[in-house]
């Protein structure tokens, strides 16, 4: 066993110098969302849970396109394990096409399902600032999925940071525009929940303008940027996407409906349980962002070894991979339960004197939320990483299915009833969020380690 570990010991350096660029730029995103929901927090609860109903429509649609996009890093990895350039750059040219179509798709099936809206019975006062919200930050979709699929060729070969700097850079932007279109600061139009909005299309925008000047600039990039033909598209090469791209994406579907029916949930449930829901999911997923950014270093290394038919050492650094998040993961489950009376105090003013009592409730509601939540993200990170390796070895179909079982069959009959059902309330719904996470990343490593092993048998004996 201490040989195990000092055999994933050994590995970390690597695991994280690929990995953090991505936590980086992903967690950047979190924090805009951080200081929207600190922002808008100051208008009133109302406000803080429309933007938290408004993003969870729109996280269905952006989930569901990165998931589809993230079928171009295994196919980029593999082909340079291969040394093939040619390839990569077909993989990149369809993967652009194909992203910009699911960027238009998306922005269309958000505005079409603003109507559902007024059918979730949601409180009114909520959705007054929800629709004009959405109907704004929709728009952001498309650049959104064009830089991603740019973002995808950069992970693919391991470069994983000029992603990392426009993020930063269209997130401080984001910020800055937050501040002065949510309040009307130095001269600009007081626009509130609106304001924010903007502030993400404006910001997509440049950070999408900002990842191709950087492409453009370098001489890594020159060869696969060069003589892409355009014109010269296969449907067959798509199709090969698609079919890798379109069951990631049902996996992604499925996780991030569970959740957003935990907020439709606590929508019901009123006002007040939405804002603490939302206070509780967004510093989840602060932590959840390291996992991703693993989830991106474990796509790339165990394509990278599946194109060198390497799977002795394809597990390997799979696993090392495994064991830094469980790490990782655990010391944030501490950081969460050590601070859970101080951290809903960055989101409401408790000396509001208008909204005084309600703060205070919902400060005490999302202060019990992160008991929950301290063991959620710990089952939570560890999936999305063994999805990513899953994702490496471009086993797809297999990982949707668990997925739907652990999130649909488990974990959302479990929300439904503890939370509508129950005196537990918005806890039963956290419940039923930790145990489908709990049972999707049992399954999902005990579908490694049997392909993992399996790969190995056929590897040695061939």
């Amino acid at each position: 066993m201490i040989t195990s570990i000092k055999k994933h010991l050994a590995e970390v350096p690597y695991n994280i110098n690929l990995a953090a660029p991505v936590i980086l730029g992903m967690l950047g995103h979190t924090l805009v969302a951080f200081a929207d929901n600190i922002m808008v927090g100051q208008l009133g609860p109302a406000e803080l849970a429309a933007v938290s109903l408004g993003n969870s429509f729109l996280f269905i649609a952006m989930s569901v396109g990165i998931g589809l996009s993230t079928a171009i890093t295994p196919l980029i990895a593999e082909a340079d394990g291969f040394k093939k350039q040619f390839e990569i750059k077909k993989v990149f040219k369809h993967g652009v096409l194909i992203c910009g179509i699911v960027g238009l798709v998306l922005t269309g099936v958000v505005f079409l399902s603003i109507p559902l809206l007024y059918q979730m019975q949601q409180p009114e006062e909520v959705l007054v600032f929800a629709v004009p919200f959405l109907t704004i930050v929709g728009v952001s979709l498309i650049p959104l999925m064009l830089f991603q699929a740019i973002k995808q060729l950069c992970d693919g070969l391991s470069r994983t940071r000029l992603p990392m700097y426009a993020s930063i850079i269209g997130n401080l932007l984001n910020v800055l525009l937050n501040y002065l279109l949510i309040f009307g600061n130095f001269g600009f139009p007081e626009m509130g929940v609106s304001g924010a909005a903007l502030g993400t299309l404006i910001s997509r925008l440049v950070m999408l303008f900002l990842l191709i000047a950087f492409l453009k600039g370098s001489t890594f990039f020159a060869p696969y940027l060069s003589d892409l033909r355009w014109r010269i598209i296969s449907w067959r090469f798509s199709r090969r996407i698609l079919s890798l791209g379109l069951p990631s994406s049902f996996q992604v579907f499925f996780e991030v409906t569970l959740f957003t029916s935990a907020i439709w949930l606590s929508g019901i449930l009123g006002t007040l349980y939405q804002a603490a829901n939302q206070i509780a999911l967004n510093l989840a997923s602060m932590t959840y962002m390291v996992g991703i950014g693993l989830n991106v270093a474990a796509m790339i290394r165990v394509g990278n070894q599946r194109g060198k038919r390497d799977y002795r050492r394809l597990n390997e650094v799979a696993q090392s991979i495994f064991f830094l998040t469980l790490v990782i993961e655990v010391l944030f489950a501490v950081g969460f339960l050590a601070a859970r009376h101080v951290l809903p105090a960055l989101y409401l003013d408790a000396n509001d004197p208008i909204n005084k009592v309600d703060n205070l409730f919902v400060m005490a509601l999302a202060s019990d939320l992160l008991l929950w939540a301290a063991i959620f993200q710990v089952f939570d990170g560890l999936q999305v990483v063994i999805i990513g390796a899953l994702r490496g070895m471009q086993d797809v179909k297999f990982t949707a299915y668990i997925t739907f079982i652990a999130y649909w069959i488990i974990g959302f009959p479990i929300c439904y009833y503890l939370g509508l059902h129950t005196s537990l309330a918005t806890q039963g719904i956290w419940i039923g969020l930790t145990l489908g996470l709990t049972v999707s990343a049992l399954l999902l490593y005990l579908r490694f380690q049997y392909l993992s092993k399996t790969h190995r048998v056929h590897y040695v004996t061939s």
